[in-house]
């Protein structure tokens, strides 16, 4: 008889650490599941208000809002310089740069640095006009160059300059920059 209440007792405790078994199992492949679909999710994340609106980042696509104010930020680095900031300025650029691009837009900056090394040439601008693309990733900024030596404007020109984006999760890198030439009238 003892040994009966002794095997009906074993056959119980195998049962719930069957049972248990069984749960955890489950439980692990919930929990491996769970990781997964929040892998895969899309991301958002709302910045405080710095604009008129607040700016929601998702890692689906760019919002027009986030382009048009990292476009706003980087344009005023871009196009403000003078030579006793001209390392930072280039260096400033740089941490906006994709990895991709950062090469060839050193060498661009390079030249700029080289050229106005020493100088009493001063670039500052302003806007007048912001159009983004984020279809795209592109952004194009119009506004009045002025370019001053020592403390005499010598010129001021309307241009107009676009900015092409990388964007990769929620991070949008600048790929380049540049002068959008006028269109020729006689064409």
């Amino acid at each position: 008889m003892d040994l009966d209440l002794a095997h009906g007792h074993a056959q119980r405790v195998l049962r719930q650490r069957n049972a248990l078994a069984v749960a955890a199992l489950a439980l692990g492949l919930l929990l491996a599941g769970t990781f997964v679909v929040a892998q895969r999710r899309d991301r958002e994340i709302v910045l405080v208000p710095t604009l008129r609106t607040p700016v929601t980042l998702s890692s689906v696509a760019v919002s027009p809002a986030y382009l048009e104010m990292v476009t706003r930020d980087v344009a005023a680095v871009a196009l403000n310089r003078s030579p006793e900031s001209l390392a930072w300025w280039m260096n400033s650029i740089l941490d906006l740069t994709d990895e991709r691009a950062r090469g060839q837009v050193k060498k661009d900056l390079m030249k700029i640095v080289a050229e106005q090394q020493g100088s009493q040439i001063t670039q500052f601008f302003t806007p007048d006009m912001l159009q983004v693309d984020p279809a795209h990733l592109q952004s194009d900024v119009g506004g009045t160059v002025h370019t001053v030596v020592a403390s005499k404007e010598v010129t001021n020109a309307h241009r107009t300059f676009r900015f092409t984006w990388s964007y990769n999760g929620v991070s949008l890198k600048l790929v380049g920059f540049g002068m959008i030439a006028k269109a020729d009238p006689a064409k």
